[in-house]
């Protein structure tokens, strides 16, 4: 019996010292643009998208599995396997595509800091350059990791969404059965809604985060089993968390005709619970994941770029050996920050819109994956799986189709 024990304690100091690159990266995307993002889908369309939600679980998974062996198999990032087997100029392509769908991202969380303090009255003109100010300060410092590790402590916060969720008492039946009953409607802000919530979801960013993790973290192929557990626990895990999100605002918002309009309004959904306090609870939410996005996409931009072209990169170079690296960071905050602060300009829309264009350009970085988990000569007997395959392909050619269909039904001008 204490041989049974000892054993089953060891799988778990195991799996412990594995955890990270999984559950961090699925739960970074639960940042501004994706509480806004599932908020505005249960306020403005009720549960009719939790179909898509649920498919979309499905691929953070597989896709997330797929940048766990590439970068255990590899020992690199993807943006260097990109170079090595694609040539530059394909290179560029990919890195310009991420660039774009990284800075839109990085708008999302600086809008998602000026709308949670515009909750308690702080202009935006003070909290965006404080905040961008403070990031850039604690990165070029070099002392990211611990305060990744405080704001995925301040992320606790999506459980007041479950606990809410339960306060509420929505219908649970519908909510299960809209999983799994597809409902469509075939106009631009249904469409452009959806690609939101997978763009939210799977992340061309979270793609390039999550196998630099593994490699920077240093697993090899005896830790794959135990990293491709916690790779779909961690999806599980955040989609829980949208989940509860969507269905809060369906039974608070949609169901009463509350439109979403600013922070104050997405607030809302945690009145049964927090009552008075809900604005301040969910200002707090808000910031503390637009501070984690704000941290990590920047990161994660820099790190990619610097490897695909072979400059310096990281946090232990100074800033005349590592200038390019530095470099990317900067203008990527400043560049977001200076976007947010525009006057009037609507702050929940950016976050939504940068999602959009996260799903729009998904299928460009996905393609390259894929084809790379298909090469026996870089993968060996770690190549692609039929199941793998054939879910991103489905994936792939999903937004394909949404985004054709958007396309069209904004030519012939449906509602």
């Amino acid at each position: 019996m204490q041989e049974k024990w000892r054993k089953l304690w060891l799988r778990i100091v195991f799996f412990v010292s594995v955890v990270g690159p999984g559950i961090i990266s699925a739960n970074a995307d639960n940042d501004a643009g994706g509480i806004t993002t599932y908020t505005y889908v249960g306020a403005h369309f009720g549960t009719k998208m939790l179909w898509v939600l649920l498919l979309v679980t499905i691929s953070l998974a597989v896709t997330q599995e797929m940048g766990v062996r590439l970068g255990i198999v590899t020992r690199q990032g993807l943006g260097g396997i990109i170079r090595e087997n694609f040539g530059i100029r394909w290179t560029t392509f990919a890195m310009v595509t991420m660039l774009v769908a990284n800075v839109g991202t990085v708008i999302a969380e600086f809008a998602g800091i000026a709308a949670a303090f515009s909750i308690i009255g702080v202009s935006k003109y003070i909290a965006v350059p404080l905040a961008g100010l403070i990031i850039w300060f604690i990165l070029y410092k070099g002392s990211f990791r611990t305060t990744q590790k405080i704001f995925l402590i301040f992320s606790a916060f999506y459980i007041v969404y479950i606990i809410n969720g339960f306060v509420i008492k929505p219908d649970f039946g519908q909510a299960v059965s809209s999983l799994f009953i597809p409902q469509i409607e075939w106009t631009s802000p249904f469409l452009l809604t959806m690609i939101a919530l997978i763009g939210t979801t799977i992340t061309p960013w979270g793609q390039f985060f999550i196998q630099s993790y593994v490699v920077d973290k240093g697993l090899a192929i005896k830790h794959y089993r135990a990293e491709r557990a916690e790779v779909f626990m961690g999806a599980f895990i955040t989609d829980i968390v949208s989940f509860f999100i969507i269905i809060c605002a369906a039974a608070t918002l949609y169901k009463f005709g509350i439109q979403i309009n600013d922070a104050g309004d997405a607030a809302i959904a945690l009145r049964p619970l927090a009552g008075g306090m809900a604005q301040l609870l969910f200002a707090f939410g808000l910031f503390s994941a637009s501070m984690l996005g704000a941290f990590i996409l920047p990161t994660t931009t820099a790190y990619a770029f610097c490897e695909a072209f072979g400059w310096e990169s990281g946090f232990n170079t100074t800033w005349k050996n590592g200038r390019a690296f530095y470099t990317i960071i900067l203008g990527t905050i400043i560049i977001s920050g200076l976007f947010v602060l525009i006057p009037h300009i609507p702050l929940v829309r950016v976050m939504i819109l940068s999602q959009d264009l996260n799903g729009i350009l998904l299928p460009f970085i996905l393609i390259f994956v894929v084809k790379i988990l298909n090469n026996k000569r870089i993968m060996g007997k770690h190549v692609n799986k039929p199941i793998g395959n054939i879910v991103s392909w489905l994936t792939i050619g999903g937004i394909i189709v949404a985004t054709v269909a958007l396309v069209i039904s904004s030519i012939l001008g449906l509602a």
